[in-house]
């Protein structure tokens, strides 16, 4: 006799949360935002040159598949019914950049992921395009022209795949971002799958007018992009399309948000003003600003915030974006090898309580806001011989740390009314050192949810709460109320702000490392600058050297 099904008031809603390090499938109670199950898949990431970062876009769809298969298996034996799940909201990895064939459905390239920094050059050529007086690049999109952006990653590929240029000639291939081509497979694929994507996505990839909310033709001519292969733009909370195959099949996909826009919805950062940070891969910080759009003076991004139904009101951010936050933690253990898991970092670090005034700059994909420094590089300075590997756990941690004081006091500046305390979300908040030390060098309380987990809880909003769902009420007096811990600063801050100053210091000591020149360039340089006599002495050696290997006498 089958086992009785366990009873959960209120229909549940799924969350894909699809990131640069893992897939994840989370499912909630749309009543009282609890999760009740949840599957996570790590993926690998490719490196074939220095500086060039790729993923595998079918290794991304089958991890959530897999997720999908897997945490509806983990709801069976926990006797809850999947036929309750009534919604699905896909949040995703933004920028990162792909290609496909729609008649095939084959990928035409690997993922060109966020930190990818191959496109320096045609971003210093794209600059030069750009009258010095009129920005309009920046004016329409809120962002710099940047490596970081997906414009820039699409016109390389465009620009060096073969395959690609075919598709495109041939009115076969199709853009997207990791939820276009999520949603598109989910939807059916080359059975008529939906090609869409959200305002926020959109947004990221400088393709977008953030004022008129739609593609914009002189943006696309700019980057030379065909207008056909663009997916079309909704809004983050409607039923796209439904799900074509699986335990879930005939579920509506109802919510997309790009992943920091899902963390903020899912913090209820909804009031202008309210601001959050999620420590991922990267570290992102998000201020809404309301239904108004705020440039910065202080290398902040403008981004859309949300737009939760079609009819409704497009809110924006300020954003400040950080490339390296939890790569440091997974550099340590790949590269160094001097932990074996993540967790590993938090006990090293405790050993010591320091890094003994060694500091790490993670800049390995350059420096992102508010410096947007291509050039730099990642180094770590002020060892000495009694520098060991804890000290080195603990100088990433703070790293994390200085690199949100930064955008931080760039936030304050522009928004002009200072942060009060910082809520905080992802994964590395489970770290109570990381979180203890962000405390302490903000000098400012940091609060963070007993349910860290807010970029899937945002995305399973959005969706139960779209037109033709409605099981999720977005209004005020009906939000659940979420359990925080605070954490308060503990040191004085006068001596945050002499570790901030030296910080800052080693900062500057990472910047200008590489340029764009060929090393065939750059031999040339340096050997015209060298005096006439250089040339003969290497010559009388060169010639000294090849008769006495020849025995000559």
């Amino acid at each position: 006799m089958a086992a009785p099904k366990k009873s959960v008031v209120g229909p549940l809603v799924g969350a894909v949360v699809q990131g640069t390090n893992s897939s994840h499938f989370l499912v909630f109670n749309s009543k009282t935002a609890e999760l009740l199950s949840h599957h996570q898949v790590e993926l690998t990431q490719e490196f074939p040159k220095e500086g060039w970062v790729e993923q595998n876009p079918k290794e991304i769809l089958q991890s959530v598949y897999d997720c999908i298969e897997k945490t509806c298996e983990k709801l069976n034996e926990l006797n809850i019914d999947i036929s309750n799940i009534k919604a699905i909201g896909v949040s995703n990895q933004r920028e990162t950049t792909l290609i496909w064939d729609k008649l095939t459905g084959e990928p035409l390239y690997n993922a060109v992921v966020w930190l990818d920094v191959r496109t320096q050059s045609t971003v210093e050529n794209l600059s030069r395009k750009i009258p010095g007086n009129n920005n309009f690049v920046k004016s329409k999109t809120g962002l710099p022209l940047s490596t970081y952006f997906s414009a820039v990653k699409l016109r390389w590929i465009l620009d060096n795949v073969r395959k690609v240029q075919k598709a495109v000639a041939e009115g076969r291939a199709l853009f997207g971002t990791i939820d276009s081509w999520l949603i598109w497979n989910l939807t059916g694929g080359v059975n008529e799958g939906v090609h869409c994507t959200d305002v926020t996505n959109a947004s990221r990839t400088m393709l977008f007018n953030i004022h008129s909310l739609e593609w914009d033709k002189e943006l696309c001519d700019f980057f030379e992009i065909p207008m056909n292969i663009l997916p079309n733009v909704c809004s983050s909370s409607e039923i796209y399309g439904l799900m074509k195959d699986g335990a879930l099949e005939g579920v509506p996909i109802s919510g997309c948000l790009g992943d920091q826009s899902a963390a903020l919805v899912g913090q209820m950062c909804f009031q202008e003003g309210q601001a959050k940070n999620t420590y991922g891969t990267g570290c992102f910080l998000l201020c809404n600003t309301g239904r108004k759009c705020v440039f910065s003076e202080r290398g902040l991004l403008t981004t859309v915030a949300y737009k939760l139904g079609r009819d409704k009101p497009v809110f924006y951010a300020l954003e400040g974006s950080v490339a390296i936050a939890g790569a440091v933690i997974r550099w340590l253990r790949d590269n160094l090898g001097i932990i074996n898991n993540s967790e590993e970092i938090e006990k090293l670090a405790k050993e010591v309580g320091t890094s003994y005034g060694c500091y790490f700059i993670p800049a390995f994909s350059g420096l992102y806001a508010p410096y947007w420094d291509p050039s730099a590089r990642g180094i770590i300075c002020g060892l000495t011989q009694f520098t060991n590997k804890s000290h080195i756990a603990f100088a990433a941690l703070e790293a994390v740390c200085f690199q949100t004081r930064e955008i931080l006091d760039a936030m304050n500046r522009d928004c002009g009314i200072p942060l009060s305390h910082l809520q905080v979300d992802g994964k590395m908040t489970d770290n109570k050192i990381l979180m203890q030390l962000q405390a302490d060098i903000l000098h400012i309380p940091v609060v963070k949810p007993s349910m860290p987990e807010t970029t899937a809880l945002g995305a399973a909003m959005a969706a139960g709460a779209a037109e033709g769902v409605g099981i999720w009420s977005l209004k005020p007096e009906d939000l659940s109320s979420v359990l925080m811990e605070r954490i308060e600063p503990q040191i004085k801050a006068t001596e945050s702000d002499i570790r901030y100053s030296t910080w800052k210091k080693a900062v500057m000591k990472s910047m200008g490392w590489v340029t764009t020149q060929s090393p065939k360039s750059i031999d040339s340089a340096i050997f015209s600058s060298l005096p006439l006599g250089f040339y003969i002495v290497s010559s009388m050696i060169i010639l000294i050297g090849a008769r006495y290997i020849s025995g000559l006498p």
